[in-house]
């Protein structure tokens, strides 16, 4: 099914799907808070897929739930204080879209259930005691995946054999993505690749992340995945990376349909409905100390065929083969 298709399909589900069984206490109205960093966008495909998760399982806004969004509108100095009114309205969960929300939501309440959708390694980052029993009021799920770093190197590599220097752009303000960074570093090596670290710490700094990938030598571009980079910013990226004639990858799947070469890395369509089910059980009563954190369980490639004829590159057919979705 295509992006279009997809979204529509969503659109449908939300407006237009069968009334569900209550599977809620009669009358409750639940109240859910959302803080995240990028700008908030109802119609985006994060919310629709969302929206539908929790339709499933019978939450319907404006019926039995109610949403209180906060962004930081890529500010992210505004989380603490956004992650406090979220905690002074007393809503029954707050949902959070990366690690700095997981960070200002954890300092601003101990009680209230933090459900990670998702964070990247809660366990390094001090978030949670383990994966397998959280403790404490956060839970979730987590994009970790030891050896996601080195399968996106080795599918970068299948694609563009020749390349040997590889820039790895990265949010060096998030301590998760140094770990992140120093496994790609580990993976780079052992493919006989060099690394070129480029550090930004906001979306305001990625025109001269830009100028620093320019002066140096590098064959490729690959982008660690995080809060701070915007469907908008994967445009900005792709776009760049096409100019410099740099083939590119970066694990969200908006990266290849926004022009990026290769996308490779967990599913949104996949996380979602199980971001919802965490939700669900804490509304019924579970602790988010007992619910164990998940890791990502399905990956998608998928492969932008127009951005590798404007880089001049022939995608091997073994890859093409193994693509989820191409982009013709």
């Amino acid at each position: 099914m295509d992006r279009r298709a997809f979204l529509g399909a969503l659109v449908g589900s939300v407006l237009a799907g069968p009334l569900l069984t209550e599977a809620q206490e009669a009358g409750k109205i639940y109240r859910i808070g959302l803080l995240m960093t990028p700008p908030s966008r109802p119609g985006s495909a994060y919310r629709l897929m969302f929206m539908a998760a929790l339709r499933d399982l019978g939450y319907v806004e404006g019926r039995n739930l109610v949403i209180e969004v906060r962004s930081a509108d890529n500010r992210p100095e505004r989380l603490p204080a956004l992650a406090t009114e979220l905690a002074q309205l007393n809503v029954d969960v707050i949902v959070t879209k990366g690690d700095g929300e997981v960070r200002a939501a954890k300092r601003a309440t101990s009680t209230i259930p933090i459900v990670m959708d998702p964070s990247g390694d809660p366990v390094a980052a001090g978030y949670i005691a383990s994966l397998a029993r959280p403790g404490g009021n956060v839970t979730g799920l987590s994009f970790m995946s030891p050896d996601l770093s080195a399968k996106m190197l080795q599918v970068l590599k299948e694609a563009v054999p020749n390349i040997v220097r590889i820039a790895v752009l990265w949010n060096a303000a998030n301590p998760v993505k140094l770990l992140d960074f120093n496994r790609t570093q580990r993976a780079a090596q052992a493919l006989g690749l060099t690394v070129q670290s480029i550090e930004v710490r906001s979306e305001l700094e990625m025109e001269t992340a830009f100028t620093a990938i320019s002066g140096t030598r590098s064959d490729a571009l690959l982008t660690l995945m995080d809060d701070i980079f915007s469907p908008a910013t994967f445009v900005r990226i792709a776009a760049f990376a096409v100019k410099r004639r740099l083939p590119s990858i970066l694990g969200e799947e908006q990266y290849a349909t926004a022009g990026g070469l290769i996308a490779y890395g967990p599913s949104m369509r996949d996380l979602e409905p199980r971001a919802a089910a965490y939700i669900d059980k804490i509304l019924k009563g579970a602790k988010p100390a007992d619910l164990p954190v998940e890791q990502p369980t399905k990956f998608h490639l998928i492969i932008n065929l127009k951005t590798a004829k404007a880089l001049g590159l022939t995608i091997p057919p073994s890859l093409l083969q193994r693509a989820d979705q191409v982009i013709e």
